[in-house]
């Protein structure tokens, strides 16, 4: 990633309307950009801070809302050096526009990482120049002021005055360089428990997703794809549809025929009633056993990801050597909000009401549509059920957008459930060797581990180079200091659409590599806590977390009759997580994780209560995907489509999850994203260790002693 020198005062902008004061700041990100002015278009992304005449201070975001916090996380920051009055704090998504904010996208566990600094010293900048105000308007020196709580205060008489009289006046202040930031002692905000911004709304069924637009004269559609991937529209007969009563139109659009009623179940009932024929082309023949059987044939060609040391030499030398095959399937991202978008495409002007995590992507795919230019395409960023990295795609704003276009009417867009689990975008299923070797006294000496599966950069064609560093992420940068190490990867080149998905290659790397590590534990009579403690050697960090968690879990410690621990410790997203799983198996061989204990090191913590919602929430989400996820193809089409068959976590199988935050002072990590990898190899590192046989495919489905 590339830098931006930035200076402060290129930094931060000011204006004035209508009695408000305005502080605009840019986060350095993604690219480099000349320095901001109103009429640029940078890359970076843009901000606003907006303090009201009546007290209010509303930040305007960038980042999508999705169940991760970010509103609240992101506006404890500014308020925090801005010495607000958080009452009158108020947060709310940014519409899309690149000149004003760049690039618009959330994923990778990146909002706080990368606003962190900026927030900070734009409401620094803001505290200052309203403190300037005050004292202008005293006649007294500024450095005779303070802010608190929403008001300057003169330290000598008492006086005091609130922000909102004096946005104006701060407005005509000149921007602070170098504005002084508060010592992390000072913290009142960061690092405390906060109560979200958006429960209350959320409570009352005020807050807004995706589903509950409501337009003037809006349809409703539905998009009947073909149910294999790459196929198309061979012709169809809309008769039967068109004869259901509220089904005005039936038309067809680039992937595939849009039924549009006045409401759903109309357009439901008009699905059913179309007859398609589709060309399926070629990927009908696809099937999961034909997808592994081409992995386990290129699994040996692929392109060195790292080595160290001789390994082909340790391995022939070590006292012990084991093998051993990995797979994981295809996974849906199964977001309790069904995939869905409203457009009102008219003369002119195209405007979108989606619940994305890519407001810029939206943006594109309607001006891409429409042929219109970026400022006649508005895009409002809604509440998202769940994202996950599915929203992070824009196929199913093309499908409202094309819509809309067709019947000169803003029309609601809704995919069933089955129509993303079938027809969406998919984690990538993946097929692993393994080969390890430990010495005489049961160390690991020898790691080789090949890995064959689908490139999600290359599906999108960012593929630079032999290796795609979202599939070898958590493999190739195995933290153990094993003296001989060798790390492949083979792009298996397959038509089935892959995307992000929560914590990307780590969820898959993390089992895969923490599974075969306690296998050579195993192998060698040695703890697996001891084994990572003494290969941690160079990972402080690491080693902390694994400490902490073994302390918590009471590692060691006698349990009931039946039940065993499993551990497992891993890095994503700049963020480093240590989980214990306490598990023991049904009568019918069923898995049932009793407890769960997490350590994460996430380096500055903005709101703890946050961290440990998204730690619950991570590993509930894997443990749903290692105990029930899997999609499998036959005749090219995806044999799942729903809840029943497409399993997850339901509250009485939710294991009691306990959550220890390392708060050391570390650099920023990611929290949305990397609860999710450790709970795999936990939960079948504890299973080893109840029967003597290790699970070397997911999902578990049922294990016998």
């Amino acid at each position: 990633m590339t830098s931006s020198n930035v200076t402060r005062r290129d930094f931060l902008q000011v204006t004035s309307v209508a009695g408000s004061f305005l502080l605009g700041f840019r986060f350095p990100r993604r690219s480099t950009a000349p320095s901001f002015h109103p009429t640029d278009v940078p890359t970076d992304l843009n901000a606003w801070i907006r303090i009201a005449p009546d007290d209010s201070v509303a930040l305007l975001i960038s980042e999508s809302e999705m169940g991760q916090g970010v509103l609240t996380s992101m506006s404890m920051i500014l308020a925090e050096e801005l010495e607000a009055d958080w009452s009158k704090v108020t947060a709310e998504h940014a519409p899309a526009d690149r000149a004003k904010y760049g690039t618009q996208g959330t994923g990778g566990s990146t909002s706080v990482r990368q606003g962190y600094e900026p927030l900070r010293v734009a409401g620094a900048a803001a505290r200052e120049m309203l403190i300037a105000a005050a004292a202008e308007q005293w006649g007294v020196p500024a450095t005779a002021c303070h802010a608190e709580r929403g008001e300057v205060i003169h330290g000598a008489t008492g006086r005091r005055l609130s922000y909102g009289r004096l946005a104006a006046g701060a407005a005509r202040q000149p921007v602070p360089e170098h504005p002084q930031l508060k010592d992390p002692s000072e913290f009142r905000l960061i690092g405390h428990d906060t109560k979200r911004l958006d429960t209350p709304a959320k409570t009352t069924g005020r807050a807004v997703f995706g589903i509950d637009v409501r337009r003037p004269g809006m349809l409703v559609a539905q998009v009947v794809h073909c149910p294999v991937f790459g196929g198309q529209v061979e012709s169809f007969d809309a008769s039967a549809a068109l004869g259901v009563p509220g089904v005005r139109h039936v038309v067809e659009i680039p992937t595939g025929v849009a039924i549009v009623a006045d409401h759903f179940w109309a357009a439901q009932q008009g699905r059913e009633a179309l007859t398609v024929t589709w060309d399926e082309g070629s990927n009908g023949r696809i099937s999961s056993e034909a997808i592994t059987e081409r992995c386990r044939t290129i699994v040996r060609s692929g392109a060195e990801a790292r080595r160290l040391g001789d390994v082909d030499a340790a391995v022939a030398g070590a006292a012990q050597t084991l093998e051993a095959v990995y797979q994981v399937p295809y996974l849906a991202h199964a977001t309790m909000e069904p995939m869905n978008c409203t457009a009102d495409v008219r003369p002119g002007r195209c405007e979108i009401w989606a619940p994305t995590q890519s407001p810029s992507g939206a943006q594109a795919a309607g001006m891409r549509i429409t042929g219109l230019p970026a400022e006649q395409v508005l895009v409002h960023t809604t509440f998202l059920g769940g994202g996950f990295g599915r929203r992070s795609e824009s196929d199913f704003v093309a499908d409202a957008v094309h819509t809309s276009k067709a019947v000169g009417r803003p029309v609601k867009v809704v995919w069933t459930r089955e129509d993303d689990m079938r027809g969406g975008y998919y984690r990538p299923m993946a097929y692993n060797e393994f080969v390890g070797g430990i010495d005489g006294a049961g160390w690991p000496v020898a790691w080789v581990h090949r890995m064959a599966s689908p490139s999600i950069l290359g599906g999108k064609g960012w593929l630079r180079g032999p290796i795609d560093r979202a599939a070898v992420e958590g493999a190739a940068n195995l933290p153990y200091d094993i003296p001989n190490l060798h790390v492949t990867w083979a792009n298996p080149e397959l038509p089935i659409p892959v995307h992000w998905w929560r914590s990307v290659g780590s969820s898959q790397n993390a089992y895969v590599t923490e599974c075969f590590l306690d296998e050579l534990a195993v192998l060698g009579g040695k703890d697996p806590v001891e084994v990572r403690r003494r290969l941690l050697g160079s990972h402080p960090r690491h080693r902390r977390a694994l400490e902490l968690a073994a302390e918590k879990a009471g590692w060691g410690t006698p349990l009931p009759a039946g039940r065993a621990r499993g551990i497992a410790v891993h890095e994503s997203f700049g963020s480093i997580v240590a989980q214990v799983a306490e598990v023991s198996l049904h009568d019918d061989g069923a898995p049932r994780v009793h407890r769960v204990t997490c350590a994460v090191d996430c380096g500055q913590v903005i709101n703890p209560d946050t961290v440990r919602a998204q730690m619950e929430s991570g590993i509930i989400y894997g443990l749903s995907a290692a105990l029930y996820g899997e999609l499998t193809l036959e005749r090219g089409r995806v044999r799942q489509g729903n809840f029943h068959d497409y399993r997850v976590v339901r509250m009485r199988e939710a294991p009691q999850i306990d959550v220890h935050i390392i708060a050391a002072g570390d650099p920023h990590g990611g929290i949305g994203e990397p609860g999710t990898p450790p709970i795999a190899p936990a939960v079948c590192n504890a299973i080893l260790a109840l029967t003597g046989r290790p699970v070397r495919q997911l999902p578990i489905r049922t294990v016998r002693m």
